[in-house]
């Protein structure tokens, strides 16, 4: 059944009137993203000196629950005009690693996604990013459907979130991207749960069902004293994968970290991620502070990133593919600072950076709430780094780089 038909049921089953089992709310949200191109970038022959963008993104959100049981469709219709939608139509499929182009459910069990335009500088798609049912207990979940799971205790790199992970340059994190899964959770009388994931895919290059495709995982969380700690296993794409993660609070600071062993069957990969944070008040403003190390063993051990150096690093570009890796080196560093300017206002710089290159971006983000029900999210974006490097740019052939320069992304988001 296409998206518009689910959604005439959604807003039929809000003719029900006063009944409090259904909930009904969303949002809208006017996006303007402004990149510029450096002269040695391979996007400047494409889309000249910079590239101007608008998008569009209305989400209607649709509960019901009775008794135990809970049904949840969440429909958005997204619309896009610019530069980007043109000039990326254009560019060699193998850039589509680092350029992703419109949302599709090649890879989903089920299509819930459809482009009705696409052409010049327009785009418009329509799609169902949440749709399932579930059951709850005292003690037990279970939900089937189009759902969202976020795993791991990375802040900025998530190794052990194994669905759909957020892209740590990602600016607007208020909805995950949902996936065709079941989901189980347990919680024992101790406080501790297990949760247990299955992910059904499609091979997206003949579109059938294939177990290779798919993902078992069941992670196990508890608590030891005032820690806490996880115990992941899984099977994910054919590979296993082993995980180890905790949290603990030494002097007012919090300490998180992951360790996931991936074995391929031809090589075995190890991921790090460790962060600390912290609170504090300085000159009448609350800060809080993050730094996290991310070691991502799939990554370039020589430093080379030019697309043949790359072509040799097949587990690297598999997972670039999936989306559920963004980078492409072995050491970085992250950190950030919210600096509340008012208690509507929140200013927060963020440096996501490979140590090795070195190169880095620099975000500057700030959220403004304007009213009850509309707010405002903005970001300047400063790439740095020599061409050749990763946020410098990849070298593409030819003297050209896959590279943007500074940028900016301001959001006007409505709430209903």
């Amino acid at each position: 059944m296409r998206p518009e038909v689910w959604l005439l049921l959604l807003l039929g089953a809000t003719a029900v009137g006063a009944d409090d089992r259904y909930e009904f709310g969303g949002h809208t949200k006017l996006r303007f993203i402004g990149t510029t191109f450096p002269t040695d970038s391979v996007f400047r022959p494409l889309a000249g000196s910079e590239s101007l963008d608008l998008e569009g993104d209305l989400r209607l959100n649709f509960k019901a629950s009775g008794g135990r049981w809970t049904f949840n469709a969440d429909y958005q219709l997204i619309g896009l005009y610019g530069d980007r939608v043109e000039y990326t139509r254009e560019l060699p499929p193998a850039t589509e690693l680092f350029v992703p182009r419109l949302p599709d459910d090649r890879r989903r069990l089920l299509d819930f996604t459809k482009i009705m335009h696409d052409r010049d500088k327009a785009a418009l798609l329509h799609r169902l990013d949440r749709f399932w049912a579930g059951y709850a207990s005292e003690k037990a979940v279970i939900r089937v459907g189009r759902q969202a799971i976020s795993w791991g205790n990375g802040l900025f790199y998530a190794p052990m979130d194994l669905v759909n992970p957020f892209d740590p340059a990602t600016i607007d994190t208020e909805y995950k991207a949902g996936d065709d899964m079941l989901y189980l959770q347990y919680l024992q009388d101790s406080g501790n749960d297990l949760q247990a994931a299955v992910v059904v895919r499609r091979n997206p290059l003949n579109g059938e069902v294939e177990s290779e495709q798919a993902t078992a995982a069941a992670k196990y969380h508890g608590f030891i004293g005032s820690s806490e700690y996880d115990l992941l296993i899984a099977e994910h794409y054919d590979d296993l994968v082993l995980g180890i993660g905790g949290t603990w609070s030494p002097g007012g600071a919090v300490l998180r970290g992951d360790l996931v062993v991936t074995d391929t069957g031809s090589d075995t990969h190890v991921q790090l991620v460790a962060n600390w944070t912290y609170s504090w008040t300085w000159r009448g403003r609350n800060m809080s502070g993050a730094v996290e190390y991310y070691f991502n063993g799939i990554g370039q051990d020589d430093g080379r990133y030019d697309l043949v150096s790359l072509a040799g690093n097949p587990d690297l570009l598999v997972r670039l593919a999936r989306g559920e890796t963004f980078t492409i080196g072995r050491h970085y560093l992250a950190g950030s600072v919210l600096i509340e300017m008012s208690p509507l206002w929140t200013l927060t710089p963020t440096l996501l950076a490979n140590i090795a290159d070195p190169s880095a971006l620099l975000q500057i983000v700030t959220s403004r709430s304007l009213s009850d029900n509309v707010t405002f999210l903005g970001s300047l974006n400063l790439p740095l780094g020599p061409g050749g490097s990763e946020f410098g740019g990849i070298e593409s052939g030819n003297d050209l780089y896959l590279s943007a320069g500074p940028g900016i992304f301001a959001q006007l988001a409505w709430y209903f």
